[in-house]
């Protein structure tokens, strides 16, 4: 990753507070971003009303990687936390990879990564029960986030908050 990051200039940064918007779903893709201090989210509307994360870029990852290759966004991008992110426009990130096959080579190995995450995501979710989910992703992850951080663990997870504190509640009085 440090690779990757190397391309970006981490002296130009812009700074996001928690619910700022950094690009909307359906927006063009002008720009790659790495995210060099906070959290952003992916989050997609549902038609349900719900929405679905997508994705939590914590620092040194890039959000919406898969963006790279589109045209528009599939999703918006929210600042979780006070959030810093460099950007670079996505023609000269593609260059960037056409020119350097070690940084291509790190981009996949980058992508790769990506996409087990997501499986584990995906594996997670697919649990049946709150505690089974839990017990999945701290196996996967380690110990929970501190307390302010829970909702994002409960959206992480697909289940409510109320039934992640319950479960929580529950292991503590065990």
């Amino acid at each position: 990753m440090l690779q990757l990051r190397s391309i970006f200039d981490v002296n130009a940064v812009q700074r996001f507070a928690p619910g700022d918007v950094v690009f909307r779903s359906g927006a063009q893709v002008k720009n790659v971003f790495l995210v060099c201090d906070g959290r952003a989210a992916l989050l997609r509307l549902l038609p349900s009303g719900q929405q679905a994360m997508l994705q939590r870029a914590a620092t040194g990852q890039i959000i919406a990687e898969a963006s790279v290759y589109a045209h528009h966004y599939h999703c918006d991008c929210v600042a979780q936390e006070p959030t810093d992110l460099a950007s670079m426009p996505r023609a000269s990130f593609l260059n960037a990879l056409r020119s350097d096959t070690e940084l291509a080579d790190a981009w996949a190995a980058y992508l790769a990564h990506g996409i087990q995450q997501a499986r584990m995501r995906a594996e997670i979710r697919s649990l049946k029960t709150v505690a089974e989910r839990l017990d999945a992703w701290t196996a996967e992850y380690g110990a929970l986030p501190d307390k302010g951080q829970w909702q994002g663990l409960a959206d992480e997870i697909s289940v409510s908050r109320e039934a992640l504190y319950r479960e929580l509640a529950r292991r503590r009085s065990a």
